[in-house]
C-alpha cells in the first residue's frame, strides 16, 4: 500500500485535511500527517517509509530526500515550488510536482484587496484615491494574472499586461492589452501587479533601474517571492520618490528599514497570506493528492516540473 505523508509546518484547513483524507482512503492509500513540526529532524525521521509527500511551503532538499529511500514523488500544494531541491530530487529519480490554478483566485483577489487598502491609506480616515479608471499592468499573465484581470476589470480599470510567454492573441481575447517591453509596463501603468517565480534570472529582476521609470505615484503590489526584489535598488528609488507604493504579501528582509522610512507608503503582510483561504486550501490539497494518485496508479506526469 502507498503511503503519503502530508507535512505541513503550517497545516491545511480542518476542511482540507478531511477531503485529503477521504481521497486517499478511497484510493486504498496509506497516509500520515505530520502538523506543526518544530524541528527539522521530525520531517526527516517522518519521510523514512514515505512514497510520496505533500507539502506545504516546507523544505525538501537533498537531505530529506536521501532520507526518503522509498520516495517517488513530491507535490507541492500550490504554484511556487522553490521550497524543492529540484536538481537533489531528479538526481534521486523523485518526481516534482505543483498544483497550478488552485490558489490563483484566491491571490488575485489579495492582489486587489491589497491596492484598495493602500489606496485608501490603511483605512486611517484620512481620503485617498479609487481604482476606477487607474491603469493596471499585469507582470506575467498565468493563473493568478488572469484572475487579477477579472477582478480588475470589475473595478473598473484599464488593464495591459507583460508575458513574452503568452500570445498577444490570448490577452486580446480576454479584454487586456498587450505590452511588448517591460519598460513600458511600468512606466505607463499606475498599479503593477507582479505575478513572477523565483528564478535565477528573475532574482532581484525588480529594482532601482526599473522601478525609476514608474509614473508618479505608482504602486507595486508583490504577490510573488520576495527574492525578486532587489531591495537595496528599491530602497534607493523610494529615497527619490516621494510618492511611490509598495505592498506585498511577504515582508522583505529589510522590513523594520521599510516601515521605519515610508510606513506610509508601504505595507507588509504578517506572513505569506495569496492562499490562505478555505478555498485555496481545498482545491491545492485535495489536486495534490489526486495528482499522487495519478501519478501512482497511471504514471500521469502532467504536473512535472523537475
Amino acid at each position: 500500500m502507498t503511503k503519503v505523508l502530508i507535512a505541513t509546518d503550517k497545516p491545511f484547513a480542518s476542511g482540507a485535511v478531511k477531503q485529503i483524507s477521504n481521497v486517499l482512503t478511497d484510493a486504498g492509500f496509506e497516509y500520515a500527517f505530520l502538523e506543526k513540526y518544530t524541528d527539522v529532524q521530525q520531517l526527516l525521521d517522518a519521510v523514512a517509509d514515505a512514497e510520496a509527500i505533500i507539502i506545504r511551503s516546507d523544505i525538501i532538499d537533498e537531505a530529506v530526500i536521501k532520507a526518503a529511500p522509498k520516495l517517488k514523488i513530491v507535490v507541492r500544494a500550490g504554484a511556487g515550488y522553490d521550497n524543492v531541491d529540484l536538481k537533489a530530487a531528479t538526481d534521486h529519480q523523485v518526481v516534482v510536482m505543483n498544483t497550478p490554478g488552485q490558489n490563483s483566485n484566491a491571490v488575485a483577489e489579495l492582489a486587489l484587496g491589497m491596492m484598495v487598502y493602500q489606496a485608501r491609506n490603511h483605512f486611517n480616515g484620512t481620503s485617498g484615491t479609487e481604482l476606477m479608471g487607474k491603469k493596471l499592468g499585469i507582470h506575467a499573465y498565468g493563473n493568478v494574472g488572469k484572475h487579477v484581470a477579472r477582478i480588475a476589470k470589475g473595478f473598473g480599470m484599464e488593464v495591459c499586461a507583460f508575458d513574452p510567454y503568452v500570445k498577444a492573441e490570448m490577452m486580446i481575447a480576454d479584454g487586456v492589452g498587450c505590452v511588448e517591453k517591460l519598460e513600458d509596463l511600468y512606466a505607463q501603468c499606475d498599479y503593477i501587479s507582479l505575478h513572477i517565480p523565483a528564478t535565477n534570472e528573475t532574482k532581484k529582476s525588480i529594482g532601482y533601474e526599473l522601478l525609476s521609470k514608474t509614473k508618479k505615484g505608482a504602486m507595486l503590489v508583490n504577490t510573488a517571492r520576495k527574492e525578486v526584489i532587489d531591495e537595496e535598488g528599491m530602497l534607493k528609488w523610494f529615497a527619490e520618490s516621494d510618492s511611490f507604493k509598495y505592498v506585498s504579501d511577504i515582508a522583505p528582509d529589510q522590513k523594520q528599514q521599510f516601515e521605519e522610512k515610508y510606513g506610509n507608503r508601504c505595507f507588509f503582510t504578517p506572513k505569506k497570506m495569496g492562499a490562505q483561504t478555505s478555498e485555496a486550501n481545498n482545491n491545492a490539497g485535495v489536486a495534490a493528492a489526486r495528482q499522487i494518485i495519478n501519478f501512482i496508479n497511471k504514471g500521469d506526469i502532467t504536473f512535472k516540473v523537475n
